[in-house]
């Protein structure tokens, strides 16, 4: 199981989420990629977007300034 971080900072959806889904090739069953995201957006696209794909979405942290930072397992 590995764990990869994507930083989306600064883009606006829909962006955050098609950067994750072209990372989501990548990725194994079992791993964890973590997203930080400011797009006022962010927290709802991730979860229709987990809901959508059978994906589990871990934990949703507020860090500073806006910003979140997402855990989803694939």
């Amino acid at each position: 199981m590995a764990m990869e971080v994507l930083n989306t900072l600064g883009l606006k959806c829909p962006q955050p989420v098609l950067k994750i889904a072209v990372k989501a090739t990548s990725m194994k069953p079992g791993d964890i990629l973590e997203v930080l995201g400011d797009c006022p957006t962010f927290e709802k696209d991730i979860r229709v977007w987990c809901q959508r794909l059978k994906k589990v979405l871990l934990s949703v942290t507020d860090d500073a300034g806006g910003q979140k930072r997402i855990q989803i397992q694939f």
